[in-house]
């Protein structure tokens, strides 16, 4: 290859590290052309898959930031699937083939910077697609709004039984407090006049004791 072709070739990779959601390392020894057509078109739109050289990997991986999780996949015959749109879609083809082909071989992936080994794969493309997971997200978050609605609905009339309550309670209450309130000053008007009525003859009875005791004083005088 050209040093301009290996330039170029480099500068391609490094895009598609850079751009792709997930990069998922394969072995191909064994396939065909026609079986690798046919892993391209089982991909779909969800991934891209391409043979490269590993030694231009590397310095793609390098290039784009991730030749350390990178390297020591780049061994043997090496083919990459560049995911850019669901990883969990990518995941199912990949699996799906290397099934039917075993000479497909996962070999590991980068996700998101995050190194996957094989199994992680296999794992992830068990998961539900995204549309799934959303559409159940979706749901989910409907289902706690409408619950939120309705406990907010219900406050209204709660606190109407509430406020009905208290004032039952209150009006129960009323009367005994009132007769109670009613009975204080009667008895206290009933009790002055009786107390002003003993109070009476004792202060007319010390007035007569001393009118006596002033008329004998004056009859002593006289006499």
């Amino acid at each position: 290859m050209a040093r301009e072709d290996k330039v170029t070739a480099v500068a391609d990779l490094t895009e598609r590290f850079q751009s792709s959601a997930g990069a998922v390392l394969t072995e191909y020894r064994g396939l065909s052309v026609a079986q690798l057509g046919e892993l391209r078109r089982s991909l779909g739109d969800h991934a891209t898959f391409a043979v490269v050289k590993n030694t231009l990997t590397k310095i793609a991986a390098t290039d784009a930031g991730v030749a350390q999780e990178l390297t020591d996949m780049l061994t043997g015959p090496s083919a990459i699937a560049f995911v850019q749109g669901d990883v969990v879609e990518a995941a199912k083809g990949l699996r799906d083939f290397s099934r039917t082909n075993p000479f497909l071989v996962i070999k590991g992936g980068v996700l998101d910077g995050k190194v996957m080994t094989p199994g992680e794969i296999v794992k992830l493309a068990d998961l539900e697609p995204r549309e799934v997971l959303l559409a159940k997200l979706a749901g989910a978050m409907k289902a706690s709004m409408s619950g939120a609605a309705a406990t907010f609905a219900a406050l209204p009339s709660q606190m109407a039984r509430l406020v009905a309550a208290l004032e039952q309670k209150r009006a129960s209450e009323a009367p005994a407090g009132a007769e109670a309130e009613d009975a204080a000053p009667a008895e206290a008007e009933d009790a002055l006049p009786a107390e002003a009525q003993d109070a009476a003859p004792a202060e007319d009875g010390a007035d007569g004791q001393e009118a006596g005791e002033a008329a004998d004083g004056s009859a002593e005088q006289d006499g």
